[in-house]
């Protein structure tokens, strides 16, 4: 099967499992609203906490609330259309512990689809609802001097940054299968990674800036190019063509986690249970 072939197949076996599983949480509605909206509230909370900080100061890092609101929507928003599309990826370890993922491995679709589609929860749509709100209000709020160039790289960023965010979940995965579990780990840089871009890079040393620029790109998500959107300067040097590098750094780290995810799987060994 070529690549093309592989692709389209993972697809259809992922939509097929994700189904699945929003058939089954949709058979009782009531409660399947509830708990999307205690999602929304819980969510919203890392939103009531930067409201809170905002009624002791006027500026944080010299941005103002709706600046910091906008990274925030960014961030929630891309993050969490990546958490419900992979967001099971992190129990890889617990399957590997009582080997389930060994079942996996036999079925005739891809283990990427499996692990992905695995428990599909569309509870989560309530973090992307609280996040696309602080965005679409930030959006109002801020003062912007327009431009076609950054109108076009607010829907580029939210894109590009659950691809990123995405491209973490697979690479997190794949670290499970060689590190036997570690969950921790791959949390730190997801949920982790999420709540440190809902605040602006200039609260944070430049050693930690250029980490989450070029070690792991996180700041691509929204930190460089909302500085470009907000008319602000990057705590770190960088050329001007960096704030549109989003769509390649999301391809790039796509790549780079599907080629660790096929090295993980080849590695892999059996727990014998």
């Amino acid at each position: 099967m070529g690549e093309r072939g592989a692709v389209a197949e993972g697809l259809r076996a992922y939509r097929l499992i994700a189904g699945m599983w929003i058939r089954s949480s949709m058979t009782y509605r009531t409660s399947f609203v509830v708990t999307v909206l205690g999602n929304l509230t819980v969510t919203g909370l890392d939103f009531v906490g930067i409201l809170l900080m905002f009624s002791q100061v006027d500026s944080l890092g010299g941005w103002s609330l709706p600046e910091v609101a906008f990274l925030y929507g960014l961030s929630v928003t891309a993050f969490g259309i990546a958490d419900l599309l992979l967001g099971s990826m992190d129990v890889l370890g617990a399957r590997m512990r009582d080997g389930s993922f060994d079942t996996l491995l036999v079925r005739p679709a891809p283990v990427l689809a499996q692990v992905g589609a695995d428990r599909f929860a569309l509870r989560r749509l309530g973090r992307i609802t609280q996040g696309a709100v602080v965005l679409c209000w930030a959006l109002l709020s801020v003062d912007i001097d327009w431009s076609a160039a950054k109108v076009l790289l607010v829907p580029v960023m939210v894109i590009s940054g659950a691809a990123i965010f995405s491209a973490v979940f697979v690479a997190g995965a794949a670290f499970q299968i060689f590190a036997q579990d570690a969950a921790e780990v791959q949390n730190a840089f997801t949920y982790g990674g999420t709540t440190l871009l809902q605040y602006p890079p200039s609260v944070f040393g430049k050693d930690l800036v250029r980490g989450v620029t070029f070690m792991v790109p996180l700041a691509f998500v929204n930190w460089v190019p909302a500085a470009y959107v907000l008319g602000r300067p990057y705590p770190i040097g960088l050329p001007s063509w960096a704030a549109f590098a989003s769509p390649l750094v999301a391809v790039a780290c796509c790549a780079l986690a599907g080629a660790a995810w096929r090295t993980g799987l080849r590695s892999y060994r059996s727990t014998g249970s």
